[in-house]
């Protein structure tokens, strides 16, 4: 199994490659789904989150032995360059993969746990939530920030952004990496980098009008260029998902 490690983590390679190997029956699950994520204890007392990717269906298989990066990979060198940009992220720490007979198998990414307070999930599903407005703008103005520094993150939905509250406000720290992608980016691109992450008015009134503070573009119209384009991609999402239903595709 090839693994790659930051200079900073290189000393606990034993340790984590131990780990690495005992997965399946050891460490605290957090999360399984299609990937499985769980917490792991260093002899340090630091906690380390590893994150173990489903391995891929055969074509996939071929083409992640190749021609394309893996998806550890890619998160592990999108965090080390989100980084180097001040662009808050879980410490990288490293990435491990593993071939049979030349096809790509099990791939595992490797990161320092972050202690967080919410995640903008608790945002969309709860308008109560203490000083929701100010967390929202914060939020906007930091994938403002993002764009500024020519990062398209492709997975900007509700689960992907840990916020910790500070003295200062709010901080903002991006997970679940693979989908990204550094390049200008024009003002139709950066308002439909919007479009996943809520259908409730009230916040999409909220993030166009401080992202029009952002720009110094009209409300209006940022408003209806974000909401035309959150309307377009829930209509995709729901229509896939109701073929997926008819078809009994899982």
């Amino acid at each position: 199994m090839k693994q790659v490690f930051h200079h900073k983590y290189k000393a606990y390679q034993k340790e984590i490659t131990t780990f690495i190997s005992d997965f399946n029956k050891s460490g605290k699950q957090l999360k399984a789904a299609r990937n499985t994520i769980k917490l792991f204890t260093l002899s340090t007392n630091d906690c380390i989150n590893i994150k173990s990717f489903k391995v891929p269906n055969i074509i996939n298989q071929v083409v992640y032995s190749f021609f394309r990066k893996s998806k550890a990979l890619r998160s592990f060198e999108y965090a080390n360059r989100l980084i180097a940009l001040n662009v808050g992220t879980p410490e990288p720490i490293a990435y491990y993969k593993s071939k049979k007979l030349f096809l790509f198998k099990e791939s595992f990414y490797v990161s320092k746990q972050l202690q967080y307070d919410l995640t903008y999930r608790e945002l969309t599903t709860n308008l109560n939530y203490p000083d929701h407005e100010n967390i929202v703008r914060a939020f906007v103005r930091f994938t403002h920030s993002l764009h500024e520094k020519g990062i398209h993150f492709l997975d900007h939905s509700p689960g992907n952004t840990l916020i910790k509250k500070t003295h200062n406000g709010y901080s903002f720290y991006l997970v679940d990496l693979n989908r990204m992608r550094f390049e200008t980016m024009n003002m139709q691109m950066r308002l439909h980098n919007f479009s996943r992450l809520t259908k409730n008015k009230a916040i999409i009134e909220i993030m166009s009008d401080e992202y029009s503070k952002c720009t110094g573009l009209s409300n209006e119209l940022v408003f209806n260029d974000m909401y035309s384009a959150i309307k377009a991609f829930h209509y995709k999402f729901e229509r896939k998902k109701r073929l997926k239903k008819r078809f009994k595709i899982t």
